[in-house]
């Protein structure tokens, strides 16, 4: 497929590595990024070496025949299936670019729809289990408390919620004061129980945590700041022990906040506003939830549904 320059390499792994170089120099890709487009070409050239073809002599019904058996066969998600297209386009145009290859096989290949996937959501007796979980006569216990409440009142990140200090929190006026992404800061009320919570957390137990004092409002039990992955396997167990058998994942309880709101009538721009998204766009995926959820009850309760 195409004519090749005799002065370059023609080997497809060298070809591969030197178009992963181009790209971390070029585009700065992480290691992550440039480890999945690796795997994604070696997987299709393994695939076309079977056929007596390789990535510089593939055709373009090659590369469509590759992505059809793999969608039919392992049923890979849209998101990995357009992963996959970038990496075969940047690697073709790299070809083309250096002049190893004269036509791309992958011009006319259809870029897969990406759906938005809707976050899980849970119910309010399953989110009452999941805050009732910790418990609260131990110094651990009430933090772990609070913190769940904090995050069902207020929709932080986990991120956001570990790296609070003492001094983000009003207690007079009832808000905390939180750096999102790209450092946007955006105030936030936390409710009353939420509050509660916090001012017997604050009153009982983080003095137990701070012997020597400190800012972190939530830190660890060695007096440390809390890692996001802690709190998290934290939040799995807690789950487990409310009886929780749907995924919880790191952002449950900010889904939760959420779609509760948008389904009891929230305003979706101050929804949007203490969520700290910069788009609306972003934020609509919660009018979906609570539409798919209302579609849900007329299935299950209505006689015709």
């Amino acid at each position: 497929m195409g004519d090749m320059v005799p002065q370059r390499a023609t080997d497809v792994t060298d070809e591969i590595t030197l178009y992963l170089d181009a790209m971390w120099l070029e585009r700065g890709l992480s290691e992550n990024t440039l480890a999945a487009y690796r795997r994604d070409l070696e997987q299709v050239q393994i695939w076309l070496h079977a056929r007596d073809k390789t990535l510089l002599t593939a055709q373009a019904s090659d590369l469509q025949g590759y992505m059809a058996e793999r969608l039919s066969r392992d049923g890979i998600s849209s998101r990995s299936a357009a992963r996959w297209l970038s990496a075969v386009r940047g690697f073709y145009r790299h070809q083309l670019l250096n002049r190893v290859l004269m036509e791309d096989p992958s011009a006319q290949l259809a870029h897969p729809k990406l759906g938005r996937g809707l976050p899980g959501v849970l119910s309010a007796p399953q989110v009452e289990a999941l805050l009732s979980a910790p418990d609260t006569t131990t110094v651990l216990g009430l933090r772990d408390r609070a913190m769940l409440e904090l995050l069902y009142a207020s929709g932080l990140r986990i991120s956001e919620l570990v790296s609070l200090q003492l001094s983000n929190v009003n207690l007079q006026q009832g808000w905390v004061r939180v750096v999102g992404k790209g450092e946007r800061e955006r105030i936030v009320p936390m409710g009353e129980v939420a509050l509660q919570w916090i001012e017997r957390y604050l009153a009982h137990a983080r003095a137990d945590l701070l012997p020597g004092g400190g800012g972190v409002l939530f830190p660890s039990r060695r007096g440390r700041p809390m890692t996001r992955q802690t709190f998290w396997y934290a939040i799995k167990r807690y789950a487990l022990q409310a009886g929780i058998a749907s995924k919880v994942s790191p952002h449950t309880l900010r889904h939760a906040f959420a779609t509760h709101l948008v389904d009891n009538g929230a305003d979706l721009r101050a929804v949007q506003m203490m969520l700290g998204h910069s788009d609306l766009s972003t934020t609509q995926i919660y009018t979906h939830v609570a539409q798919q959820r209302l579609q849900n009850l007329v299935r299950e309760h209505h006689p015709r549904g």
